[in-house]
């Protein structure tokens, strides 16, 4: 009999259990989140400097196995099933945890492998070895982690390659699972999350992969645990991102390096070529000369009233990037990012510095990258670069100019180009975007900055298109962190917030 009742109550409370009873629906207060999550801060802080001292570069194999064996364990331990997605490349894992049987499913979107890294270029030993710093008489002084269990400054900054893209904010979320599952409190919804290895390098299996598992991906939205947050460093939501495609463009001189005193004035130096083509592409307002290049992009009065609502202002940026103009597209900042760009990423030809020499260099190269937004179409736009360098007397060559192309042609070049992730864009007054200002104006209140777009690329598009879902990019990493160059960091404030901020999400129900 005694067996019988609790073999009752066990069902009943396994059946509460299963369906977010009464034990697992009470929601945390805003006071409840920050100082649970205040609580978990430092065991968060060393949990996310062992990651980091796993070097994360997607192009090794070894690298990605290491990361991604760590995951594993991450979310087994948090009772999810987990499972790896095979692709021609690197693979991507797969965890998803059921909490509520008629709820809705959300999945993150973790990015776990970073930039590669010239470890002479940064101010510490490895980059793999985080380490703590805070800012003494405008310079950055190296503190001992072993502070942060009696003393904690917002300011301070763990330094180390991908504290802030994105390892940072996929422990925060890892950070606020765990304090949900150390109280017992059931998440609102259920979760998937996939984890990418190969996002610097474009995600170049994505794609195929998100095809080939449709259903096991399958959700009602996306939540992108990746990018930094506005210039103002408040809570961010941003809406949609920038497609990219790349080109790298070659002029060729002579067959070989000429001493510039011996053919100066009679051998032309491929490099006032470059020079001439590359400021063409431009005119004297930093607007592109390709014609049609912003065709399609419209925007309303409306919508740039909503753009710029956007706490900022272009003489702040100006001054803290140290610049006196801008570039005349659009009228602010925020307009400027729903155009596409153009850039100039890379120049190389001869040596500079030390290894200067008096040279007629034999090629000029130039990398770039175009920007794209929804209105326009990458290969529409890299086909208007290529004819413009045809139209400039060029005659393109496929790699090295033969003999007889050398002889026949005073103007040659190479010009190759690759698609890479496209843009997207959700609507901001959506149920994804009602539900996300919910759970965060809960904890911040009115200080959430929502945006259009990232200047920036995630490779989300395939994720959009093939699942039908929408995206959302919520924002952890200070902007001045940066990302992609020597010395990446990540503030302990922000930090703290990401957690403070994917608690809220987990605890709010999607109505």
């Amino acid at each position: 009999m005694l067996i019988d009742k609790r073999n009752t109550i066990f069902q009943i409370s396994s059946i509460l259990f299963f369906f977010g009873g009464f034990l697992c629906a009470q929601k945390l207060s805003s006071e409840e989140i920050k100082t649970a999550a205040n609580k978990k801060f430092p065991e968060a802080v060393f949990e996310l400097n062992s990651f980091l001292e796993i070097p994360n570069d997607g192009h090794f194999p070894d690298q990605v196995t290491a990361n991604k064996k760590k995951c594993e364990s991450y979310f087994s331990q948090l009772g999810f099933t987990v499972k790896t997605i095979s692709t021609e490349g690197a693979p991507l894992l797969f965890a998803e945890k059921k909490f509520r049987k008629k709820a809705k499913t959300v999945l993150f979107y973790l990015q776990i492998d970073g930039q590669p890294v010239d470890t002479t270029k940064w101010d510490q030993p490895d980059p793999f070895e985080p380490v703590l710093k805070k800012r003494q008489n405008g310079k950055w002084e190296t503190i001992a982690f072993e502070r942060l269990k009696n003393e904690f400054d917002p300011d301070w900054r763990i330094f180390a390659r991908s504290a802030s893209d994105s390892k940072g904010p996929a422990m925060a979320f890892i950070s606020a699972l765990k304090i949900l599952d150390e109280k017992r409190i059931i998440p609102q919804f259920n979760i998937k999350v996939i984890m990418d290895f190969q996002e610097e390098m474009g995600s170049p299996h994505l794609p195929k992969a998100v095809s080939e598992n449709r259903e096991l991906l399958d959700a009602d939205m996306l939540f992108i645990m990746d990018g930094t947050r506005h210039v103002s460093n408040l809570p961010t939501l941003t809406f949609g991102a920038r497609g990219i495609a790349t080109a790298t463009l070659k002029v060729f001189g002579p067959r070989y390096p000429l001493h510039s005193g011996q053919y100066g004035n009679f051998a032309p130096n491929p490099v006032f070529k470059m020079a001439q083509l590359l400021a063409g592409l431009k005119d004297g307002n930093g607007r592109v000369t390709l014609s049609g290049f912003y065709d399609g992009i419209a925007l309303s009065e409306p919508e740039k009233q909503r753009l710029n609502n956007v706490p900022e202002d272009s003489d702040s940026i100006l001054a803290r990037i140290g610049m006196a103009d801008t570039d005349g597209i659009g009228n602010t900042y925020q307009e400027a990012l729903q155009y596409p760009s153009l850039n100039i990423r890379g120049l190389n030809a001869a040596w500079v510095g030390k290894e200067v020499r008096t040279i007629i260099p034999s090629e000029a190269i130039a990398e770039i990258d175009m920007r794209l937004v929804p209105e326009s179409d990458g290969k529409r736009l890299m086909e208007l670069l290529k004819s413009y360098v045809r139209e400039q007397g060029y005659h393109l060559v496929d790699s090295t100019p033969t003999e007889e192309e050398r002889k026949k042609h005073p103007k040659l070049a190479s010009f190759t180009y690759r698609l890479g992730s496209l843009p997207f864009r959700t609507e901001m007054d959506s149920e994804i975007g009602d539900f996300l200002n919910r759970a965060t104006n809960k904890v911040f209140g009115d200080q959430v900055v929502n945006m259009r777009t990232t200047g920036g690329s995630q490779p989300m598009s395939p994720f959009i298109t093939t699942l039908n879902i929408p995206a959302v990019s919520i924002r952890i990493p200070n902007p001045d962190n940066n990302i992609h160059s020597p010395n990446e960091n990540l503030r302990l404030g922000n930090f703290l917030e990401g957690i403070i901020t994917c608690l809220a999400i987990l605890d709010e129900p999607i109505e």
